[in-house]
């Protein structure tokens, strides 16, 4: 069983120091894809834009600073509200956002119900799926077996 653990929420999309943009986005964590959450922004494109990463960053992140490159997150403090920055780096832009602090720490506690830390590959199914690949079969007796006599004779002659 393949459960989703949502939320929809408003970000702050930080334009400057004294300027930013509300942005409605959707978090999302689907116990199928356990080590990754999902973030689609709601931009007023055609097309709503997606992001992926680890969900230990946005674990860690709820904490400390955490991550590099294109994803980095830190929990701060901004007009006296707790919220958690999101820097995200493509090669289409970057993008710095702010999130309200507590409705991150409740979905992410609420992904961790879902599936505890430690537990992830678990639900991958890897052991299953290798086993199911190298198991043996029918043909492969054959395939084993020496398929011509051997050239040489059993009890030396030749």
């Amino acid at each position: 069983m393949n459960t989703v653990v949502e939320r929809e929420l408003e970000l702050k999309l930080v334009l400057s120091p004294e300027r930013s943009i509300p942005v409605p986005a959707r978090l999302s964590y689907r116990t199928g894809d356990p080590y990754a959450v999902h973030i689609t922004f709601h931009i007023g494109s055609d097309a709503p834009v997606h992001w992926t990463f680890a969900r230990d960053l946005l674990v860690e992140g709820v904490f400390r600073p955490c991550g590099h490159g294109d994803v980095r997150i830190w929990p701060t403090k901004v007009d006296g509200r707790s919220v958690i920055c999101v820097a995200l780096t493509s090669p289409d832009g970057n993008a710095l956002l702010e999130v309200p602090s507590a409705a991150v720490a409740t979905w992410v506690e609420r992904t961790l119900h879902a599936v505890a830390p430690g537990t992830e590959s678990e639900l991958l199914g890897i052991d299953e799926a290798l086993a199911e690949l190298l198991a043996p079969l029918p043909a492969d007796d054959l395939w084993m077996s020496d398929p011509w006599p051997s050239d040489e004779s059993q009890d030396g002659e030749g």
